[in-house]
């Protein structure tokens, strides 16, 4: 709400570490963009911390080219996020192309750099320009206008059952022949709807692969209870991220 104190952190790892030591009482990272999918470092996190998902955001995202100076020719190196960096990669060639780019963790931290040197331009929102007193000089450099980003809230509580939610868990399957097939069919057979899901590789073991699954229902709805408890009993382990509001 209005009456929140934002605090900006300069990369995922950071903020689900603020959360986890009880020094915010709710983080915002991004999991997914319209333009790029998933963000792995989201779901890589998700592995060792023990947050939970207390609700999700999706928010259309604005890319604006930001610096002290206010000129492009001073222009000598662009600073930002892979993934925002990807989403104007179009913009970037057509109109920049001789300007070296570099990766940071977060928008936000490339804005930050442009504050100590005017050679420098980061890509960001309008409102990291104001934070960090920059000016605007290219709006909307994004290659899609239709760029949106879906966020997750995280938390060390458990939000309210509202009647229409959605459950997140991750889990890890047996290496068999058939195995997804294994797991899919008890969400089918107990009528619960997925929305979506993805894979990782194991950090524990070569060849072997996280799933992470979105599903309607809330964990404390009997279907989904069933169907979580059949599915158990076929992996390596599950976890339980999180249930919590769908975005309408």
């Amino acid at each position: 709400g209005s009456s929140a104190q934002y605090v900006p952190q300069t990369s995922i790892k950071d903020v689900f570490n603020e959360v986890e030591r009880g020094r915010a009482d709710f983080g915002v990272v991004p999991i997914e963009n319209s333009t790029e999918g998933v963000v792995n470092h989201t779901l890589d996190m998700f592995i060792d911390s023990n947050l939970q998902i207390y609700g999700e955001v999706l928010q259309e995202v604005s890319h604006h080219l930001l610096s002290k100076s206010d000129s492009l020719k001073a222009v000598k190196k662009i600073y930002s996020h892979p993934h925002a960096l990807a989403q104007c990669r179009h913009w970037l060639e057509t109109n920049m192309p001789e300007v070296p780019l570099a990766e940071v963790h977060s928008t936000a931290r490339a804005a930050e750099i442009c504050t100590e040197d005017p050679s420098a331009a980061a890509i960001a929102s309008e409102l990291a320009g104001q934070i960090y007193a920059l000016k605007v000089l290219k709006p909307r450099i994004e290659d899609n206008i239709n760029n949106y980003t879906r966020f997750l809230i995280l938390s060390s509580k458990t939000p309210e059952r509202t009647g229409k939610d959605k459950t997140s868990v991750m889990l890890s399957v047996k290496d068999k022949v058939g195995a997804l097939y294994d797991l899919l069919r008890p969400f089918a057979s107990h009528g619960t709807n997925l929305t979506k899901i993805e894979s990782r590789p194991s950090r524990r073991k070569a060849w072997e692969y996280i799933f992470f699954i979105d599903l309607e229902g809330h964990i404390e709805e009997d279907r989904v209870k069933r169907a979580l408890a059949e599915i158990k009993s076929r992996c390596l382990f599950l976890k339980v991220l999180g249930s919590y509001p769908a975005h309408t």
